[in-house]
């Protein structure tokens, strides 16, 4: 069961065109150009390089300075666009239940010192042990995962996290509105299994679940190898007095000697992996401190927030890898062997998400353009996930235009590359609801010898409280 099952039903032309007029209505300022613009990275050969290249393509008909100014001074209602979003066919499991993966790419901004907003972004080098912290842009994105093995996903909703921001609160925020549209739009309807919210080790499961534990949704997450986790207090002798426990025994990862016999254990036969043995824990929860995020929690005891832990372990990874176990955390407790099954394969699922981001990178040129105002790289940003929403509807419809040194691709598996390959032959039969340019001069510009009297601010980088930022407003405007 795929995307393209989904919408066999309906002619998928008609949904292109459809969602092409959506996304016209949704630019309240400068539309014509921001329109033309979403075409011209569509139906550009090869990847974007740089911004005003896109100005030379045969979609855009207006100039490089209408260009920058439509990204700069246009509008776009983000809200009327995301709903628009929610309301496409989007993959399932094969259990029929909706699997969202939650992961934060960063745009990189290292040398736009006058550009507000930026944060340190943590990046790998090429060598071990090689990463680096490097100023730009954080973007938490929300996508619908396939349940196969493949390069595409469907982005549903991105957000810039900001200097102040709590990042798993916003995330928290982010993942609600999303259940909420898909409500609204019936993609999930009351009696339908759980969304389930797969998640990385960057993010804190435990914390998220418990912000998400009033909506319908299961959270599974990877955690580091060090954790320690503990099992639910024993229950007292009778007569026995004093205070009751509030923990019981100590489950440390990587300490095996306290690993009691797992409740369900797996075995699968992979054809990448060789055999995988999952083995899983149920009712076990984190110690939690009145630090952090935790300490301005209400008073009184701490949640005790419980789940199931999930050990995996692979022969090997592509490339004859020595690989490492892999630990697992599911925001429900007595999992069964179905379960365990689905929660590690939905897990492996989520890496799918970095060949979206690859491509919104490496041919859509999302990171490419130097923009100084973070408001215009939103608004780009919003420009790329349409453009990207339109090759998701055009799986069906574009040919394989392979070169001569590729191999054919299977039928209904052509790459997200391949599709934009094949676009611009579909987008003459796709509505064009676009206004043609008005002819006009070029504008004088600034005087020959003038200088620029109107100097911009340096911003610091890295995050800051809601307090610091308030008064740094103040001490900005104050003469």
């Amino acid at each position: 069961m795929s995307v393209l099952d989904e919408v066999a039903c309906v002619d998928p032309l008609a949904v292109l065109s459809g969602f092409r007029r959506d996304l016209y209505d949704c630019l309240e300022a400068r539309g014509d150009e921001l329109f033309e613009l979403v075409d011209a990275l569509l139906c550009t050969d090869g990847p974007v390089k740089t911004l005003v290249e896109l100005s030379l393509a045969p979609e855009h008909r207006r100039g490089h300075g209408a260009l920058y100014g439509g990204l700069n001074c246009g509008r776009l209602d983000v809200a009327r666009l995301r709903r628009a979003l929610a309301g496409l066919a989007l993959p399932r499991a094969a259990d029929g239940r909706i699997v969202l993966a939650v992961d934060v790419n960063n745009w990189l901004r290292p040398d736009a010192n006058t550009s507000p907003d930026r944060l340190f972004c943590h990046t790998y080098g090429r060598g071990k042990g090689s990463a680096q912290m490097i100023p730009g842009w954080p973007y938490s994105f929300v996508a619908a995962l396939e349940p196969e093995r493949t390069s595409w996903t469907t982005i549903l909703d991105a957000i810039r996290l900001r200097p102040c921001d709590d990042e798993i609160a916003v995330t928290a925020t982010q993942v609600r509105e999303v259940v909420q549209r898909l409500r609204v739009a019936e993609q999930w309807t009351d009696g339908d299994l759980a969304v389930l919210v797969v998640v990385d080790a960057g993010y804190d499961v435990t914390r998220l679940a418990f912000l998400l534990s009033d909506l319908p949704v299961e959270l599974l997450g990877r955690m580091r190898s060090d954790r320690v986790m503990y099992f639910p207090p024993l229950p007292q002798p009778p007569g026995k007095r004093g205070r009751k426990p509030k923990r019981g025994l100590e489950f440390k990862f990587e300490d095996s000697t306290t690993w009691p016999a797992p409740a369900t254990v797996t075995v699968t036969e992979t054809t990448r992996y060789g055999m995988a043995v999952a083995s899983a824990w149920g009712h076990l929860h984190p110690l939690l401190v009145r630090r952090s995020a935790w300490a301005d929690y209400p008073e009184g005891e701490l949640p005790v927030i419980a789940g199931t832990v999930i050990h995996l372990r692979v022969d090997h990874l592509p490339g004859d890898r020595d690989p490492k176990p892999v630990w697992l955390w599911w925001s429900r407790c007595d999992a069964t062997t179905a379960d365990v099954d689905r929660l590690w394969q939905s897990f492996l699922r989520r890496f799918d998400l970095e060949h979206t981001f690859r491509m919104i990178k490496q041919t859509l040129g999302w990171t490419a353009p130097k923009l100084r105002d973070q408001t215009a790289a939103d608004r780009w940003t919003w420009l790329v996930i349409a453009a990207y929403a339109q090759l998701c509807l055009a799986r069906p419809l574009v040919e394989d235009l392979r070169r001569p040194w590729e191999r054919p691709a299977r039928h209904g598996r052509l790459t997200p590359a391949r599709v934009r390959r094949g676009f611009r032959r579909l987008h003459r039969n796709t509505p064009q609801p676009a206004r043609a340019p008005k002819s006009c001069a070029a504008g004088p510009g600034r005087p020959t010898g003038s200088k620029n009297r109107h100097q911009t601010h340096n911003h610091p980088v890295g995050k800051h409280s809601k307090t610091d930022r308030t008064e740094a407003d103040a001490n900005k405007r104050t003469p």
